[in-house]
């Protein structure tokens, strides 16, 4: 089974994504790919709060920042967290001095599609970021812009497209398996 979850920031997404991975599972291996490269405190404390979260359920983390398919495992359930994370990894490389490398956040797009069909369950957890009337600059512009095209990728091959606001979730296609 596929999930896509996306919503606004700290509204539940991660909590939903969580217990739907471990019920996915049915107590066979559950992955967490952390996909966040950490920036500065408040970074570190959401990674901390996130740790916190998901103890006790069994999860396997997995560091992630690019390159999905090397992490995985055709009998695993991924918990993928989070798609915008991964695509700003890939749209602004460290190593490239924060230049746009929109070929390769192409390429992190068909890897993602290509994950949901390889492994046996996956649930992406990605952010709503792109829904604002703020106009931004170029760089920010075009990084919504890829996640919002992204976003509608997975939606489309996804079982199960859920959006979540203030902890209430609404399912816009499937069902949820708890």
């Amino acid at each position: 089974m596929t999930v896509f979850i996306s919503g606004g920031a700290k509204c539940g997404k991660s909590s939903l994504a969580q217990n739907l991975s471990v019920t996915l599972a049915g107590g066979g291996k559950h992955y967490y790919v952390a996909t966040m490269i950490p920036s500065g405190a408040e970074d570190y404390e959401r990674i901390r709060l996130h740790i916190a979260d998901r103890e006790g359920l069994g999860f396997e983390t997995v560091e992630c920042f690019k390159n999905i398919m090397s992490v995985a495992d055709v009998n695993g359930t991924f918990l993928v967290d989070s798609v915008t994370s991964l695509i700003q990894n890939a749209l602004f490389p460290a190593e490239k001095n924060y230049e746009m490398d929109l070929e390769t956040a192409n390429r992190c797009a068909d890897e993602l599609i290509q994950f949901a069909g390889t492994v046996r369950h996956v649930v992406f957890v990605s952010d709503y970021i792109y829904s604002d009337a703020e106009r931004y600059s170029e760089s920010t512009e075009m990084y919504r812009k890829c996640l919002a095209g992204i976003d509608r990728r997975l939606a489309k091959g996804c079982d199960t497209v859920i959006e979540v606001s203030a902890g209430q979730h609404i399912i816009h296609k499937g069902d949820l398996c708890i």
